[in-house]
């Protein structure tokens, strides 16, 4: 997270850990079930994990749950629903997680015999939690100029760390970057562009690219 000093922003970025749970389904229900209790890093990993993976990749990255519902129990429809499920509208992964039982829930009472599905033992749906270590970086910003400056240097992983684990993982109702611009340098219409971009929507190096040229039209109308 984002160290005020100030009006200063120190950039983070975080290490990723893989960890099997042991827990694991065969069919719908036992899915759903551990759905609802599984902690909330075990829901973030299966809906975001590609995109920490694959950070030069097309975007549009594939969910677990409905991967695994569409190939291993051959459900498309429900397959469709849980891939069509739109991340960035969920402030929490708490209410990510309801919306993924919600729609679980809805198709099974529609149609009873998806419960009759069973994954071969091949293709045994294994939970993972994801574990994520902050690190803080060198690089402080104390104004817009340093900002966008260091934002052409940072890492890949701390662009994802400070737009999507910030807003989404650690409860946040924007991410880091937005925050900091509104509350500390005022800069609140810039805060709310950055707020209004779908970072799911980009590549991270895409993402960056596109920061910088909000950040540099700002500089620019500053300018004039």
């Amino acid at each position: 997270m984002n160290e005020n000093n100030g009006k200063s922003f120190r950039f983070s970025t975080r290490l990723h850990l893989r960890v099997l749970t042991g827990l694991k389904a065969s069919n719908i229900e036992e899915l759903l079930e551990l759905i609802k209790n599984v902690p909330g890093s075990s829901i973030y990993y299966h809906t975001h994990h590609f995109l920490q993976q694959h950070q030069y990749l097309s975007p549009e990255p594939p969910n677990d749950f409905a991967h695994w519902i569409t190939s291993a129990l051959n459900e498309e429809v429900l397959g469709e629903k849980i891939a069509s499920i739109d991340t960035i509208k969920f402030p929490t992964i708490r209410d990510l997680r309801n919306e993924i039982i919600r729609t679980i829930e809805g198709c099974i009472k529609e149609n009873p015999r998806i419960k009759l599905r069973f994954a071969s033992p091949d293709k045994t749906f294994h939970f993972i939690k994801s574990t994520s270590f902050i690190l803080p970086t060198d690089y402080v910003a104390k104004n817009l100029e340093d900002f966008l400056e260091i934002l052409k240097k940072i890492t890949p992983d701390s662009i994802y760390f400070h737009m999507f684990e910030a807003r989404l993982r650690l409860d946040m109702e924007t991410n880091d970057f937005s925050f900091w611009l509104g509350t500390s340098l005022s800069e609140v219409e810039l805060a709310g562009k950055l707020a209004s971009l779908d970072p799911y929507t980009y590549t991270m190096e895409d993402l960056r690219k596109r920061i910088i040229e909000i950040v540099e039209e700002r500089l620019k109308n500053a300018k004039n």
